[in-house]
């Protein structure tokens, strides 16, 4: 049987076939930013089976050189720098992906409601976000965490509630372009409630720019959470973290020993792929916003 125009049928997309047309389009530089995240996911779900060594135990000489049974050396102590690796990059990147959710969630609650609900609580909301902003995130940090500590929970939630900000911002302003909609002012006629309004109605309509935003702010997160380790305010020894490795191995490079620079190039690594894989969510969100504007 022939198809022509006429008795052609339009199948609605499912699911699944959205996904495998997302990846079917993915070009050679998301394809690699993604290839970065899987084998760092995989490092994270599996540290304690693929690290040749535990996370604290002795096993060589201070700054062995690379061998046979400790392929990138040991550390400033004498553990395996490829182990300190392998399980800093778990609780480095769980932690940064808990504040980043978590940031999520709070984000895109108040910025869903300002927008939605309007007036006073939009001005209160936004206010409070500008003056947070207003000062630097580093120094706040710093600050906050001088007084309550450097436990984990207490970065997780200084993390988390100063992103969390950012993605007010922007939660808000698409939101607040989703309002207008008519199927949004069909849904308040109907008497739906706040919370139906913004996870029906808004929700849907807001994930592609929300997940590249995502993956930014995660980014941020973990990169943050070096720098306050590399400051000594972050994840605390004997855990391993990147950033904390860097600053604990920096000494090495008067010598000429590279150890600090594993974890420095495991950081810059992942923080590639990131943006790599964002760049293209970012690009196809564009696209389809485009060609939905256009139609």
């Amino acid at each position: 049987m022939t198809i022509t125009s006429e008795n052609a049928v339009w199948v609605r997309p499912t699911k699944l076939m959205m996904v495998k047309q997302f990846f079917a389009e993915m070009p050679l530089t998301a394809r690699v930013g993604m290839a970065i995240i899987l084998i760092n996911l995989f490092v994270v779900l599996f540290a304690p089976l693929i690290a040749p060594y535990s996370e604290t135990q002795l096993v060589t000489d201070v700054w062995a050189p690379p061998s046979s049974e400790n392929w990138l050396g040991g550390d400033q102590l004498g553990r395996d720098m490829l182990t300190r690796i392998i399980y800093g990059a778990r609780t480095t990147i769980t932690i940064a992906f808990i504040a980043t959710m978590l940031s999520f969630v709070l984000g895109i609650i108040a910025g869903f409601a300002a927008a939605i609900m309007g007036g006073v609580v939009d001005m209160v909301l936004s206010r409070l976000v500008e003056a947070l902003m207003a000062i630097p995130t580093l120094i706040l940090a710093l600050v906050i965490i001088s007084v309550l500590g450097t436990d984990i929970i207490v970065l997780i939630g200084v993390i988390a509630a100063l992103d969390s900000t950012r993605v007010f911002r922007l939660s808000r302003a698409i939101a607040m372009d989703i309002a207008v909609m008519e199927y949004v002012e069909a849904a308040r006629l109907r008497g739906e409630g706040l919370w139906w309004v913004m996870t029906r109605e808004v929700l849907p309509n807001a994930v592609m720019p929300l997940v590249a935003e995502f993956g930014l702010r995660f980014a941020f997160a973990f990169l943050f959470i070096a720098s306050l380790s590399f400051l000594g305010l972050g994840i605390q020894p004997p855990l391993a973290d990147w950033g904390g490795m860097v600053r604990e191995n920096a000494t090495a490079i008067i010598y000429g020993i590279p150890a600090p620079l594993y974890p420095a190039a495991a950081i810059a690594v992942l923080a590639i792929g990131v943006n790599l894989l964002v760049d293209y969510v970012l690009a196809r969100s564009n696209r389809s916003a485009a060609a939905e504007f256009e139609g």
